[in-house]
């Protein structure tokens, strides 16, 4: 399997929702703008979606999918089918348990998540209704994620990939056409989320009967392969959502600053996450069940170089998207954005968010890779340990930063704790022994600096000033923004390719 092409799937259906993702938060921003609603929206929306992280794409997909490859490679279809059929069954019950849960405690989990909303009645109990229809959405979409771990592991790359574009388009119907039915209208957002989730569990369906490993319901609490899972998913919780987790308490800070904090962050948070998911999860998508094959075939040399070509394309793609992100923050906030009820306040506020953001995006992304090289092979005790030192270490910044910079200093927080968190799991792969970088990184990073050196140059004298974007019509911040981006691209790729780089140089087979 060629992982840089079956990268490229993953990135392009990822790019399919992400552009999916922008228009759908265009809808809301001109439909909701940044207020009242969209606050107590995105706090209910925040809740269950963090717990989707921890149930399924983080700690559970992370111990799961490396005992599933091990069972695939080692000991035939029968256990296999047998080992997907009872984790199934006992993930079902505990997500039904935690849904239920949710729907009933939702009020004193609103006053836990975000504690400053008590002050506004009306802000707390229409957080409250919008929680009790977005909940169930942990249900469908970690079911969704496990689908996605098995697709994942048998190289069906791109049909989890390309599963979060249901979600956006089920947000784009509701916001456009069925906002007008409900009272208050936000709560059509509210069912955009509910019917999202069920479309996307229903749509991995037909490919998991392709494979033969769509799950029946037989619980056995004797398995041992399920209780390996169950005991390398609690710990590793820390682990994978440890940015998860401070997004949470982030809300909790910004829900005593202004109103429009949450919202500004939010979208801050969006426009972070296109990078992030172009490129941290397609590539810790691919890696995680690669390096687990290495694994279970004791072939540490070839772990050891698939981790190295893994980090060498995320600084060659990371860093000038981390640039461009600060460089390109009012092109982007205005031509996605600043349409109906998003004003220039909104634009400056969310502006503030982006840059601090971008600061830590190469450390985000950084951290989808190297934290698959712990978890391929079981250790969940190394990362874990990493994780409560970042987590700290990112509250007492959120401390530090919140008085002079106010929500951006908590995406700023946000930021530096990745790269935190990202150094340190780099600092004990290479104490274990697990990675060991190969020859030519000095002359690697050097020719990437001065492309990345060419490219800021050129989009810094080519952007216009803010007031033009703020005055310019959608067509033509469009048409700008597409030529910026273009200009940027081709300036970067072109340096590389006279400094020696080749495509070839980056294809990687498993």
């Amino acid at each position: 399997m060629n992982l840089l092409k079956a990268m490229a799937t993953v990135s392009g259906m990822t790019l399919i929702s992400r552009i999916l993702g922008f228009i759908r938060d265009a809808v809301i921003a001109r439909a909701f703008g940044a207020g009242l609603a969209t606050d107590a929206f995105f706090v209910a929306f925040k809740i269950p979606n963090l717990l989707r992280r921890l149930f399924a794409e983080g700690a559970f997909s992370q111990a799961f999918v490396p005992v599933l490859a091990e069972y695939k490679h080692r000991r035939g279809a029968q256990e296999t089918r047998l080992l997907v059929d009872h984790i199934s069954a006992l993930l079902g019950l505990a997500l039904f348990v935690v849904t239920l849960i949710g729907v009933i405690a939702a009020p004193a989990i609103i006053y836990v998540s975000a504690p400053g909303f008590a002050a506004t009645p009306e802000k707390f109990n229409l957080t409250i209704s919008l929680l009790r229809v977005t909940f169930p959405y942990i249900l469908f979409i970690s079911l969704t994620s496990f689908a996605g771990g098995i697709l994942n592991t048998y190289s069906r790359f791109s049909v989890p990939a390309f599963t979060p574009a249901l979600l956006n388009l089920s947000f784009i119907a509701f916001a456009l056409w069925a906002a007008p039915y409900f009272d208050p209208p936000v709560m059509a957002l509210a069912w955009a989320v509910f019917c999202g989730g069920v479309l996307q569990l229903l749509f991995q369906v037909p490919f998991l009967l392709r494979i033969k490993l769509l799950p029946r319901f037989r619980l056995d609490l004797r398995d041992a392969g399920v209780w390996r899972v169950m005991r390398q998913m609690g710990p590793a919780v820390f682990g994978v959502s440890i940015g998860q987790v401070s997004l949470l308490i982030n809300t909790i800070f910004a829900s005593f600053l202004a109103t429009g904090s949450v919202s500004w962050l939010y979208y801050a948070d969006r426009l972070m996450e296109f990078p992030s998911g172009m490129l941290g999860v397609a590539l810790g998508t691919i890696l995680l069940p690669s390096l687990s094959k290495h694994y279970a075939d004791r072939s540490s040399g070839e772990y050891s170089k698939l981790l190295d070509w893994g980090l060498r394309l995320t600084l060659v793609l990371a860093l000038p998207a981390a640039l461009a992100l600060a460089l390109l923050a009012v092109p982007l906030i205005t031509t996605l954005f600043h349409y109906g009820a998003f004003t220039v306040t909104d634009v400056f506020n969310t502006r503030s968010a982006v840059m601090a953001y971008s600061i830590g995006l190469v450390g985000l992304i950084m951290v989808k890779v190297l934290a698959p090289g712990f978890y391929a092979q079981q250790n969940i005790r190394t990362p874990v340990r990493i994780a409560v030192v970042t987590l700290f270490a990112t509250q007492a910044m959120n401390f530090i930063f919140i008085w002079p910079f106010k929500h951006a200093g908590l995406a700023l927080a946000i930021g530096l704790g990745a790269c935190l968190n990202a150094a340190l799991l780099y600092y004990q792969l290479r104490r274990h022994a697990i990675y060991t970088p190969q020859p030519g990184w000095a002359v690697f990073l050097f020719r990437v600096a001065v492309a990345v050196y060419a490219m800021a140059a050129v989009l810094w004298m080519a952007t216009d000033a803010t007031a033009v974007w703020l005055a310019a019509s959608a067509a033509a911040r469009v048409a700008r923004l597409a030529g910026l981006v273009v200009l940027g691209a081709a300036t970067y790729f072109a340096v590389l390719w006279l400094m020696g780089f080749r495509l070839r140089d980056f294809i990687k087979r498993v």
